[in-house]
């Protein structure tokens, strides 16, 4: 249950940074860098490693996961859980489609190439990461549309870090289903995954 619990903080952490930019043009750059990071660390020591190895850099996600899935419906925002079922729908879809996942996997090597001359920040990368978001996981339907503010979302450079934050959010979602997580657990589970990121929380110092 840690496991499940620490990827699906990441996917909660990176839906909330996808809405955050949208509406507000703003991300916190380290979290960032450590979401993108993660989708070219694809033979990690552990779960956590994805994630730069500190709990304390999916500390928003857990904070996003406790309070969705909490008692206190007015802290639940629908459009932040659209983000989170559209990412897990996506997934299922990807692993459903040998094919597409092949071509990822090429595509991800090339960027993890790229990483070896370049920020996981820098323009390279987040180009490189939204063109395989686009190329691959958007073909496969099911579409997230993204809400916000129009003149924020017309800039590119903002369009190229949401589909990056995307594709980091389809790797954690890929990863909470190697690691166990199915999307029943989530609502016959809810307790335990709670208990959990709350125990995580308590961890962090």
């Amino acid at each position: 249950m840690r496991d499940q619990t620490i990827t699906f903080a990441a996917i909660c952490q990176i839906a909330s940074m996808v809405q955050k930019l949208a509406r507000q043009g703003e991300i916190d750059e380290q979290q960032l860098s450590t979401m993108l990071s993660g989708i070219t660390n694809t033979s990690p020591e552990n779960t956590l490693a994805v994630y730069g190895g500190n709990l304390a850099n999916i500390k928003p996600g857990l904070q996003v996961l406790v309070s969705h899935l909490g008692d206190q419906t007015k802290q639940k925002d629908p459009e932040l859980t659209r983000y989170i079922v559209s990412l897990l729908n996506l997934e299922r879809r990807l692993t459903k489609n040998r094919k597409q996942l092949g071509v990822l996997g090429e595509r991800i090597d090339q960027a993890k190439r790229q990483s070896g001359h370049y920020n996981v920040d820098s323009n390279t990368l987040l180009n490189s990461f939204a063109s395989i978001y686009s190329d691959i996981i958007s073909p496969l339907g099911a579409r997230i549309q993204v809400a916000g503010e129009p003149a924020i979302l017309k800039q590119e450079s903002n369009q190229h870090k949401i589909r990056a934050l995307l594709l980091a959010g389809i790797r954690s979602a890929v990863l909470w289903r190697q690691v166990g997580g199915k999307r029943r657990n989530i609502l016959f589970s809810r307790t335990k995954i709670l208990a959990q990121a709350e125990q995580l929380l308590g961890e962090i110092y």
